[in-house]
């Protein structure tokens, strides 16, 4: 969420005349957009604002926004404890920040805090933005907001309630991205599957994506199990461009800690989900994201959640210590003993990590389909992902353009991060594949 957020953000200053610079040292104008799930996300603006300022210490001072949701949940501590920061932006007023440098440059001496929750407006503003990224792999936010108010999470406090982008600004958003040569769109929410915009839901999305020549694939993250709707289920088998991966958290595998944790689903009901899937479509894989050590988590707790690890065989485990936020009704709660989480969490993501390679290595001498999306190490090969979102270095071949591709590749070798291949045919589109 936060990359597309950057990147319409970029967009926006476009139109007074700001151009993004890979020189540090040049800067006139710095934005640091946020996230605030973890702890360390805050300790690192700082550390970059202090980064800053040390640079210009002899020079003119730069334009310093904090965007995102640090910025929301704690833009009133940033103004107090940063002198240095200009203003605070939060994720939904975006769209204010060409008034709010132009109000900077105009040496306007206040500080600026601009956190209201604004999201109808953000989402009309970005309908006027045309999106001109010419990747590949493209993002597009169509939901924002949770309604769930799980006890650790930030993201009701930071993004708001469930709100849904009008139908019509999505397609007309991809259409864009599709014309600039985007093969492949992940569709974006903080619960994307609550999406429901009168009456329209997520697959009402997809089935309109299908629809589109030029584009191959359909992705969507972040899902919650209560929205894992028969509709969606269905679509999985019936949409050829939806790619057989789902991110679906679980965050436990103990239904006392689930409760603890207000996340409103069982663990057997969300086996049941799992099931429902891989019934409608036997080629599905699942990524997850677990807290470990979350407050009250007995060892018993711990096994209850490396079993669910067992039995799902994820391919890709984003996992964590339970770190304690702000404002959120656990951040009262007593942890447990730090390095006895720590313990766990190694335990817990070096099995995670031998499911993800085993996937990869059962790829190895198999055929998989990858996405060519840019060239690599002075254009001797291709970077590129498979259906599952695995990283994929593969050959050039001589005198061919394969970006924005599908081609076959041979697997011969991996690692946990990516697959090395060989392309064994020229390249096809996704409806050749499917005939």
């Amino acid at each position: 969420m936060n990359e597309y957020d950057s990147g319409r953000i970029s967009d926006f200053t476009k139109a007074i005349n700001y151009r993004k610079t890979e020189n540090f040292k040049e800067a006139d104008c710095f934005v640091l957009n946020t996230c605030h799930i973890r702890e360390k996300a805050t300790e690192k603006m700082f550390h970059e604002i202090g980064r800053i300022k040390k640079e210009y210490k002899d020079k003119k001072k730069p334009i310093v926004l904090i965007t995102g949701c640090v910025a929301q949940a704690e833009g009133e501590i940033i103004l107090k404890k940063s002198k240095y920061v200009d203003a605070v932006i939060g994720p939904q007023s975006y769209q204010k920040i060409n008034e709010i440098i132009k109000k900077i440059e105009n040496n306007n001496k206040e500080k600026i805090d601009e956190t209201n929750f604004d999201t109808i407006k953000k989402f009309d503003t970005l309908s006027e933005l045309e999106n001109k990224a010419s990747k590949v792999f493209n993002y597009i936010t169509v939901q924002e907001g949770c309604d769930k108010f799980c006890k650790f999470c930030v993201v009701p406090y930071t993004r708001g309630v469930e709100t849904s982008r009008p139908f019509e600004q999505i397609i007309c958003e991809v259409k864009s991205l599709i014309k600039n040569g985007c093969k492949d769109i992940t569709l974006l929410g903080q619960n994307v599957n609550a999406y429901n915009y009168k009456g329209k839901k997520l697959s009402d999305i997809i089935f309109e994506l299908e629809k589109l020549d030029n584009l191959q694939r359909v992705r969507y993250t972040t899902s919650h199990p209560k929205d894992m709707t028969e509709d969606l289920i269905l679509a999985h088998g019936r949409f050829k461009k939806l790619m057989p991966l789902i991110h679906l958290p679980v965050q436990s595998g103990s239904n006392k800690i689930l409760d603890s944790m207000n996340r409103r689903h069982s663990v057997e009901y969300y086996l049941d989900k799992i099931k429902k899937l891989k019934k409608i479509n036997a080629n599905i894989e699942f990524t997850g994201d677990f807290i470990i050590g979350y407050p009250g988590e007995t060892e018993e707790d711990f096994h209850q959640s490396i079993n669910l690890l067992k039995k799902v065989k994820y391919i890709q485990v984003f996992s964590f210590v339970y770190s304690p936020r702000p404002g959120t009704p656990s951040s009262d709660l007593s942890l447990i003993n730090s390095s006895i989480a720590k313990e766990r969490l190694i335990k817990f993501q070096s099995l995670a990590d031998k499911y993800q390679l085993d996937f990869k290595r059962k790829l190895i001498g198999k055929t998989v389909k990858v996405l060519i999306e840019k060239k690599i190490n002075n254009q001797n090969s291709y970077f590129g992902r498979d259906e599952y979102m695995n990283s994929v270095i593969t050959n050039k071949l001589k005198n061919e353009n394969l970006i924005g591709k599908v081609v076959e590749v041979e697997i011969q070798k991996t690692n946990k991060q990516t697959m090395l291949g060989t392309i064994i045919n020229n390249f096809k589109t996704e409806k050749e594949f499917a005939a």
